[in-house]
């Protein structure tokens, strides 16, 4: 099991956070490096990887746009679906 270690980091006055010296040079991390915020209910997980869920949530709905679907006729069939009583 990898060992974990903690960096205590404060907020500055305008809301900004500094990465520690140690952890931007083992990860080659440079001004302007962009992150991807995850809240975990109070535990933030701060990414230097970019969240592609925006991006893919764009492409389905442009797929399904393209097919003539939008979000009402799927839920008008999920919802057919389920009173005739073929889903789980």
């Amino acid at each position: 099991m990898p060992v974990v270690k903690t960096e205590s980091i404060q907020m500055a006055q305008r809301g900004q956070l500094t990465v520690p010296k140690q952890i931007r040079e083992k990860y080659a991390l440079k001004a302007g490096t962009q992150f991807t915020a995850i809240d975990l209910g109070g535990v933030f997980v701060f990414s230097p990887r970019l969240s592609r869920i925006d991006d893919l949530a764009e492409r389905i709905a442009d797929d399904l746009s393209e097919k003539g679907e939008t979000l009402e006729s799927m839920l008008l069939a999920l919802r057919e679906e389920r009173e005739s009583g073929n889903a789980a």
